[in-house]
């Protein structure tokens, strides 16, 4: 070989080599996002376009067929009546749909139609081969005008392109402020046309939200031909008009090359910050650009966490950890003023606040989430906490747009605030903090009247009583950690004892949490299978599930069962005793393997406990077959409701290898990593390096763990390890382990 064809093929590997490192960097984490996943049966996510956090969520509504379409939109549909800019995503209850816009041709429709009826109303219905889904955009063709709709948005704004056939017949846009998802409804609503181009207004309404409020300016890329009001179907002669039921047509003689756009910016405080937020956020008319930075994002903050895996394994946690950004969305303007839950407006507050607290779900692993990635939104989550609590005179239960719901059971902001004190968080006031939540457990209100005098909850005096207690009792631990912290001695003692109370339900005879009644004797008849929904001793569960939910004291609970071995046996039998709920149990209850739910959070941390009872492999097991069984790159990816982000939560944590049990004590129990490899980018540019040896199908049980180059032999890691830095090595094999986290000094602890 002469020294030419050397040159030659160093010059073509030089240009390889460039190409492939050109590839790795173009490769965008976005390209793994798919928003469909989980939109089928009853993942209840969001569908349509977003940035992290954002307060606009603009996307299609379908027509509402039941349960299954809480945020608007489910995969088995095929029809669309309008793209709304505020959607939940996962709840349990449908909510919100605020300022439906319909693009439309011909004769103007002024209602949106039914099911089996499209042609007698102004929706369309259309196809998933033609629907677009991304980070930031989601597209899709109405059947019924071939209009091709296009969303992306800002934090406050949402931005639409239509692209019209040529030559379209009569184009015109229906804005409906009637439209909502669930049992949302109008209480006052208004338009107004400022200019050729401008329309401006308000929407208020009561459903889940009891009293919610929202401002709005719709801008326009042409001017307007004519504007029609409608109250009640009946035309009106002003283009200022307040009413509670209102809908608005914008006609157009025709459309400028054939593509319309329209921004539509929100406020929960006035029309002028709505028209403030979108001079600042979207001033121009850049479609693909507003795309291209929605992107870019996303990008941003998937990029916290980069992962080495297989691509299908890609698709699903990167989607769960989009998931896990919907929300808590903002709910303030650009200039920090926000409306408060007492309905008085805060001028340019020092944090941003924000709204959707699914505190019931979240608390468990998404909000613990945040301290390791989004270290920046956790003094902005408290202070908004700190703030509702002075507003409304408690710490938020189930915060949704300024209102308080107090849906589902516990006082679960505790242990968000005092997590985030624990882990260094000191970016708000802690004694306002400390009083917030110890004003939590001192309210007359669902059976806490009894917690305080250290007895329990009568099951024949209050519903649900063995939930509402054992949630207490958590929330409890985490205000006895947070007073021991403080150095509030009596307290301490307290709420330690609060915590403790999860023993007086506990039957040793049956080994199970049941109700007990006012006179000491225990519920009967007991069944522990059967569940009635929101009718009995438990929330969303039975007594199978819920025995188990004692993570702030596992091995008081292992106690109770009379030691290692019993408490194993019993839940070994947890994972194979038939789920026989009976015909009224809550429909929550989903991804079962014999009585445990992985659709439904109370169970989230069970697959956990082996370790500490020193059988860690169990743990493997479990979460191989629940990764394999019950999430997926398919629509129906979801077992359960991705309920604002938990759902997601919990995978993200279980896929790279650890999950927080106890909410707040600091520490992550190993389980089997999904992944090869990740790394979590910390501030300051720090990060940890996650290296797993030897995975595979096979190879799924964690054989032993080095970190910074030293073995390191508990079966949990602490959130200072990970978020001082550095490399942890878990090595794989196909052997269950008799060594690794085995001994009693290795073992996850309740208080460290």
């Amino acid at each position: 070989m002469n020294f030419k064809h050397i040159k030659a093929i160093l010059f073509i590997s030089a240009i390889s080599l460039s190409n492939v490192i050109h590839a790795q960097k173009s490769a965008k984490l976005t390209q793994f996002v798919d928003p469909i996943i989980g939109s089928a049966k009853h993942g209840h996510v969001f569908v349509g376009a977003n940035v992290p956090f954002g307060a606009v969520q603009l996307g299609p509504n379908n027509i509402m067929e039941g349960w299954d379409w809480c945020s608007g939109y489910n995969y088995v549909s095929n029809t669309i009546t309008g793209f709304s800019h505020t959607h939940l995503s996962g709840t349990g209850i449908g909510d919100l749909g605020d300022i439906s816009i319909m693009p439309a041709t011909g004769k103007t429709i002024l209602h949106k139609g039914k099911k089996g009826a499209e042609d007698l109303g102004y929706l369309s219905t259309f196809s998933h081969q033609n629907e677009v889904a991304k980070a930031g955009y989601y597209s899709v063709l109405l059947d019924k005008y071939q209009i091709k709709a296009e969303l992306t948005a800002t934090e406050r704004v949402g931005f639409h392109q239509y692209s019209f056939p040529k030559n379209a017949n009569q184009p015109h846009l229906v804005i409906d402020l009637i439209e909502g998802i669930g049992w949302d409804a109008p209480t006052s609503v208004s338009f107004k046309q400022l200019d050729a181009t401008t329309i401006v207004g308000n929407r208020n309404s009561k459903g889940w939200a009891d009293d919610q409020r929202l401002f709005f300016v719709i801008k326009l890329s042409q001017p307007i031909t004519n504007f029609s009001i409608y109250e009640e179907d009946q035309l009106k002669s002003s283009k200022d008009v307040k009413g509670k039921k209102l809908k608005a047509v914008v006609d157009f003689t025709s459309i400028n090359n054939n593509k319309l756009q329209v921004k539509v910016a929100i406020s929960p405080v006035s029309i002028e910050n709505a028209v403030f937020n979108l001079g600042t956020e979207l001033p121009d008319w850049n479609f693909a650009a507003t795309v291209a930075k929605a992107d870019a994002k996303w990008e941003q903050q998937l990029a916290k966490v980069k992962i080495d895996a297989s691509t299908n394994t890609k698709k699903i946690f990167y989607t769960a950890l989009y998931h896990t950004m919907i929300a808590p969305s903002l709910f303030n303007d650009v200039n920090k003023d926000y409306l408060g839950t007492d309905k008085k407006i805060y001028r340019k507050a020092n944090f941003n606040n924000l709204t959707t607290f699914s505190l019931w779900d979240t608390y468990r692993a998404a909000n613990p989430l945040y301290t390791i990635l989004h270290q920046d939104k956790v003094n902005d989550v408290v202070n908004t906490m700190l703030a509702i609590y002075k507003q409304q005179g408690k710490l938020p239960v189930w915060h949704l747009m300024g209102n308080e719901t107090n849906t589902m059971v516990g006082y679960h902001a505790v242990p968000v605030v005092v997590d985030a004190y624990l882990k260094g968080y000191r970016g708000f006031d802690a004694n306002l903090a400390y009083e917030a939540v110890k004003q939590s457990a001192m309210q007359k209100t669902n059976g806490i009247e009894y917690i305080q005098k250290l007895t329990y909850i009568p099951a024949d005096k209050v519903n649900e009583s063995v939930a509402k207690a054992l949630e207490y009792a958590i929330d409890d631990y985490c205000i006895a950690m947070f007073a021991r912290a403080l150095n509030k001695p009596d307290d301490y003692s307290y709420f330690s004892k609060r915590a403790q109370l999860y023993r007086q339900y506990f039957d040793t005879d049956v080994q199970f949490m049941r109700g007990k009644m006012a006179d000491g004797k225990w519920r009967s008849p007991f069944n522990p299978v059967v569940s009635k929904h929101r009718e009995d001793d438990y929330t969303e569960g039975n007594a199978w599930q819920y025995t188990w939910l004692v993570p702030q004291d596992v091995e008081g609970l292992i106690k109770l069962f009379g030691g290692e071995k019993p408490f194993v046996n019993k839940l070994d039998s947890l994972f194979t005793v038939p789920a026989d709920l009976g015909e009224n149990s809550s429909p929550d209850i989903s991804g079962l393997i014999g009585n445990y739910a992985q659709g439904n959070e109370p169970g989230h941390h069970i697959p956990y406990l082996y370790a500490y009872a020193g059988q860690p492999w169990k743990t493997a097991d479990l979460i191989r077959k629940i990764d394999r069984d019950f999430f997926s790159a398919k629509p129906d990816g979801l077992c359960g409701n991705e309920d604002v982000g938990q759902m997601s939560a919990w995978y993200v944590f279980s896929a790279m290898g650890f999950y927080p049990v106890n909410p707040a004590n600091g520490t992550y129990v190993f389980g089997t990593p999904l992944i090869n490899a990740a790394t979590i980018q910390l501030p300051n540019r720090k990060k940890f390096d996650i290296k797993v040896v030897n995975n595979s199908n096979e190879n799924k049980y964690i054989q032993k763990i080095t970190i910074n180059g030293k073995p390191y032999s508990k079966s949990f890691i602490t959130h200072k390890t990970i978020v001082n830095g550095g490399t942890m090595q878990i090595y794989m094999g196909s052997t269950a382990s008799k060594v690794w986290g085995v001994t009693a000094g290795n073992r996850p602890i309740s208080t460290p």
